[in-house]
């Protein structure tokens, strides 16, 4: 009977997994929806010295997006009670809104304060994924540790990019 059960059962473990990729990949997408539009604009912003290529982006979030999926794969299959998996997996999914509106705030809306905000939050809510994740399987949390560092450089980025080209002249505070 188990020789039965083992390939229906790898089956369905593929198809979760292909669907966290598409899932992540989707969410990936809707920002770059949003991105793409604005990257003239963006060129135009003042940078600080630390700021990536505009080349290391796509590399980037493409790895951290492979391991998002990965890891809300390893959540799902994980042999925790099925509300702790559903809550973790819903606080996944609010990362992943969270995170296209940030690239609807900072690129779309060519606001950098209100996608400094919207970045916050966005950490806030990978760091709850991580605990939630943590409890049921620690190789799903440790994979999304990249994404919450890469996040975490980018709120500094977003925030200094609001700073630089806000206008303010700051030489004057005393």
């Amino acid at each position: 009977m188990s020789g039965v059960a083992e390939p229906a059962l790898a089956k369905r473990s593929i198809i979760a997994l292909i669907i966290a990729l598409v899932v992540c990949f989707a969410a990936s997408g809707l920002g770059g929806l949003l991105t793409r539009p604005n990257l003239d604009w963006y060129a135009t912003l003042t940078k600080p010295s630390f700021a990536p290529p505009n080349g290391a982006f796509p590399i980037v979030w493409t790895i951290l997006y492979v391991m998002m999926a990965v890891s809300a794969w390893l959540v799902w299959r994980s042999p925790g009670k099925d509300e702790d998996k559903k809550l973790a997996l819903i606080w996944f999914g609010i990362q992943l809104v969270i995170g296209v509106l940030w690239s609807f705030a900072f690129f779309w809306l060519q606001a950098p304060a209100y996608g400094f905000g919207v970045i916050m939050a966005l950490i806030v809510s990978i760091v709850i994924t991580i605990v939630l994740f943590d409890r049921l399987s620690r190789p799903a949390s440790l994979l999304l540790l990249p994404y919450v560092l890469w996040v975490c450089f980018a709120a500094g980025l977003n925030f200094t990019i609001w700073v630089l080209n806000s206008g303010y002249d700051f030489s004057q505070v005393q």
